[in-house]
């Protein structure tokens, strides 16, 4: 005895037509809604409406149509009778003995499905008279989390403790419904014909899972953040769902066992807000300041920058000189004229065409180097902005 398919995908065609009396999902349940009772074509036991009391009984001859996306289950006394796991018009006949119990598709849960019907497909004959529920197949979005207060990870590539409060959601999969069913969903939404929601506040499973996932962020972020292929940058969380979600369904997986003992995994995650403590916030400026300040990007901000005020003095006029360097105003024309770029660096190179050759400057009064010493104080906070702006004037001979 079992269900027999009648049609495959949606419904269509000859037959299908005929079929004016069958079971299916209820119109306007949630996208949220994991496991409801079936309800008879043209009424609505979604949320909102009446979640108890559905007529989701099935006997001989009854014809039931799973909509993509969603897979049937049916009971005796709570044991798990049958399961159908693909789209299609299905009738069941408790008078054939041969027909198949089980269909799970040809997808990538075929195999774990097929293991777990042998290790929870009821015992004998199933009765007559059985309740058929739906269990959603698909990604379940919308279930959110969020810490009070902050959480501390050891951060790879700050190579310090980092500390942040985050909130964010993520979406679930029932990847195993035979496992989901038999191990998690707890049988009063069985026995009641209630409708079971991830996100409902006064459900206690649901809650458990919430207070799961807010005691594996920490680990998942420190698995992240210390995993050199994403980068170990958690500034990249934010726009990395899918990476952050692999993580994170890792942690829980190996902490609570979310996918072998209850057939759930994280798909993807959203944060949609991160607050780092001002410990974290300081240390992410200097590194922000110091990625300005390396390589080429760093050398060309400081030569533009001394260029910039070698000008600036030449067009004042007035000042004995730069000093240290032994030329004073008259001689900055040849001066300009005498930085060229070499190597990445600014060097001198001589006096321009025409003007009597100066004495080379010891190498430790290059005001270059001078200054771009001074910027490095001023960013790690040394010195303040007008210390550096005095001694930027003195060496420049403002």
């Amino acid at each position: 005895m079992g269900f027999i398919k009648a049609f495959a995908g949606a419904i269509g065609g000859t037959l299908a037509d005929q079929w004016l009396d069958f079971l299916t999902v209820p119109q306007g349940i949630s996208a949220t809604a994991a496991f409801f009772p079936a309800v008879p074509q043209g009424q609505n036991a979604g949320r909102g409406s009446n979640t108890r009391g559905s007529d989701n009984l099935i006997s001989n001859g009854s014809k039931i149509v799973v909509p993509d996306g969603y897979g049937l289950v049916t009971f005796v006394d709570g044991r798990v009778t049958a399961f159908i796991g693909e789209p299609g018009g299905f009738e069941f006949r408790s008078d054939d003995p041969s027909s198949q119990s089980i269909f799970a598709g040809d997808g990538i849960m075929s195999p774990l499905l097929k293991q777990s019907w042998e290790r929870f497909k009821y015992g004998g004959r199933p009765g007559a008279m059985q309740q058929a529920f739906f269990v959603a197949l698909k990604e379940l979005p919308n279930n959110r989390f969020g810490t009070q207060s902050e959480i501390y990870w050891d951060d790879a590539y700050l190579g310090a403790q980092v500390g942040a409060i985050a909130r964010g959601t993520y979406t679930i999969r029932i990847v195993d419904p035979l496992t989901f069913v038999s191990s998690f969903l707890p049988g009063s939404f069985i026995a009641n014909n209630e409708v079971f929601d991830f996100t409902d506040f006064d459900n206690p499973a649901g809650e458990q899972l919430f207070s799961e996932v807010i005691g594996s962020l920490a680990p998942a972020l420190s698995m992240y953040t210390n995993d050199p292929s994403k980068g170990n940058r958690m500034a990249r969380i934010q726009q990395d769902s899918l990476g952050f979600a692999q993580s994170l369904s890792a942690v829980v997986e190996q902490n609570y066992q979310w996918r072998t003992g209850r057939g759930l995994v994280i798909e993807r995650v959203t944060i949609q807000a991160i607050e780092y403590d001002e410990d974290t916030r300081n240390l992410l400026s200097d590194v922000k300041k110091a990625d300005a300040l390396r390589g080429d990007r760093g050398n060309s901000f400081l030569q533009q920058s001394v260029a910039r005020g070698i000008q600036g003095a030449g067009e004042q006029g007035g000042s004995p000189g730069l000093i240290g360097m032994g030329m004073g105003v008259p001689m900055m024309g040849g001066a300009m004229a005498g930085l060229q770029q070499q190597g990445g660096q600014t060097q001198y190179a001589g006096p321009a065409q025409g003007q009597p050759a100066q004495p080379a400057a010891p190498a430790q009064e290059d005001p270059v180097a001078k200054l771009k010493q001074a910027k490095e104080l001023l960013d790690a906070g040394v010195l303040t902005q007008e210390e550096f702006d005095t001694l930027k004037q003195r060496l420049l001979g403002l």
